[in-house]
């Protein structure tokens, strides 16, 4: 089970559902949301060297206010060499553009690539991998 799960979207509806579904599937221990890449920027940045308080997953959305998924990433690379532990980004997003799932992979940060809306099966088989990259605690 993750310690700490990261959902940045701005859909209320979508992450309450998403939440209901990371609550069954138990694969957190802790969720923290954001409807923003800035406002995630904002908290990886305070915590960056404070294990504790980091998520080992997040759950990124494409669009977005403020600062969108892709802003967030290209942010999140000139911040990642800080951060103290290493985070795996997934993407979600609605859309079924090959495009779409080319740019996310093409980034370097981002590990998978999830069509809303989120299954269980999809989940689990995510946070399995990023606790095996992990390794045990």
């Amino acid at each position: 089970m993750l310690e700490i799960l990261c959902v940045i979207d701005d859909d209320k509806i979508f992450t309450y559902l998403l939440k209901r579904i990371i609550e069954k599937a138990k694969i957190a221990r802790e969720i923290i949301f954001f409807e923003n890449g800035r406002d995630a920027l904002d908290y990886l940045s305070s915590h960056k060297e404070d294990v504790v308080k980091l998520p080992q997953l997040i759950l990124l959305d494409i669009n977005m206010p403020i600062l969108d998924g892709w802003q967030f990433l290209n942010e999140y690379g000139k911040l990642k060499s800080d951060v103290s532990q290493p985070i795996s980004i997934c993407m979600m997003s609605s859309s079924s553009e090959v495009e779409d799932y080319d740019r996310a992979m093409d980034t370097g940060h981002v590990m998978d690539y999830l069509q809303k809306p989120v299954q269980i099966p999809s989940l689990k088989d995510v946070t399995d991998r990023v606790l095996s990259f992990l390794g045990p605690k």
